[in-house]
């Protein structure tokens, strides 16, 4: 069985194109309209301090993680998602994984979410990953959801 390979999407691959193609459908299928960046994902591609972690499986994009680091102590997982199918398999965490060395490698100090706490299984993994929730944020997604925002503070002496 064929292995899954985290990969970083480079504005300059040969792949780049059908790569945001694959991620915007995902993007729409799997997060309701006014959460999804699917309209924009070029333009957050742009950015010098953004970056897209993507995991392929068989010729397959299966899950992707999308970062930023607004300053140069603090990152922003915005996106995290795996295909349904796809879903149990340790694709999630290791994207997750993938980013968060990422965020070490540019001595990163914080890097923050938001999740919507129904979504147990992303809290679970999140936490297993040392997040810890900082807070409640009210109506965050729309009137009647809201997010935890959580947090994970690196060593940079690990």
């Amino acid at each position: 069985m064929a292995e899954v390979l985290i990969l970083d999407l480079k504005k300059n691959s040969t792949d780049y194109l059908k790569v945001v193609e694959d991620v915007v459908k995902m993007e729409k299928k799997i997060f309701p309209k006014h959460e999804s960046m699917s309209r924009s994902f070029d333009d957050e591609l742009s950015k010098r301090n953004a970056g897209l972690l993507y995991a392929h499986f068989n010729g397959e994009v299966v899950g992707y993680a999308m970062y930023s680091w607004p300053s140069s102590l603090l990152a922003v997982i915005t996106k995290l998602a795996v295909k349904d199918k796809y879903r149990g398999r340790g694709y999630g965490e290791a994207l997750l994984k993938a980013a968060i060395s990422k965020c070490r490698a540019r001595n990163i100090q914080r890097i923050s979410l938001h999740v919507d706490p129904s979504r147990k299984p992303a809290v679970n993994l999140y936490q297993k990953l040392g997040f810890r929730i900082d807070s409640t944020v009210e109506k965050y997604y729309s009137a009647d959801r809201d997010a935890y925002r959580m947090y994970l503070d690196l060593d940079i002496d690990d």
